[in-house]
């Protein structure tokens, strides 16, 4: 078992050479330099690493690295520290992405859809999307007559959605852009990130929910 920093932008991220100990500035941007950037980086690949550790790594003293990633926490940069489990492991070796596009008459309440979609049971994440489909919901199950009862008691039954497809994941391999702190420029200048939007509808850019640690 792994355990993983889980990163938000909430703001424009503004990445600059020089230090700035303080991620927020007075126009509310988050400013990270490359001591954030490092931190960042090392936590995201194990949340578990010792404040002392951490600081010989990024090359800080302990209380600088013990203060920086406190105010990167209350900034909203880092949102929480999760353990990364194995569904297999718990019984749910099936995962499937399931497509779903809302009906008509339900659109009005479309920004309240993807919480609850979250808080079923087995959904490990929903993204909310622009195109042809409203949401992708990623699910794990114990079997596919597990996955069968899901999409038909939870979606199909509902008449919010007007159509539901579901393919199964063969498997899963996490990419590099998992680190998603920025490099900072190397002529000193900034660069903007700009943070996701509440869900829309059509237009929309596309946001993801992440279901609760079960």
């Amino acid at each position: 078992m792994r355990i993983r920093a889980t990163i938000e932008y909430p703001a424009t991220v503004t990445v600059w050479s020089a230090a700035r100990p303080n991620p927020l500035s007075s126009t509310g941007e988050v400013l990270l330099d490359e001591v954030d950037r490092q931190i960042l980086d090392a936590l995201v690949e194990d949340a578990r690493l010792p404040n002392n550790t951490l600081a010989a790594r990024v090359g800080v003293a302990p209380s600088t690295c013990s203060l920086r990633v406190k105010r990167l926490v209350s900034a909203g940069v880092i949102r929480g520290f999760h353990a990364d489990l194995a569904p297999e492991a718990l019984g749910l070796p099936l995962q499937a992405m399931i497509a779903v596009r809302m009906s008509a008459s339900a659109r009005a309440d479309i920004g309240a859809v993807a919480p609850r979609l979250a808080a079923l049971p087995g959904v490990l994440n929903v993204y909310f999307l622009s195109g042809g489909d409203d949401f992708l919901i990623q699910v794990a199950a114990a079997s596919p007559d597990a996955l069968r009862e899901f999409v038909t008691r939870h979606l199909s039954a509902s008449r919010e959605f007007a159509s539901t497809e579901t393919s199964l994941v063969f498997d899963h391999v996490r990419g590099a852009s998992e680190r998603l702190a920025p490099s900072g420029r190397q002529d000193g200048a900034a660069l903007h990130v700009p943070a996701p939007e509440p869900p829309r509808d059509r237009g929309r850019q596309a946001t993801s929910v992440r279901a609760p640690d079960r």
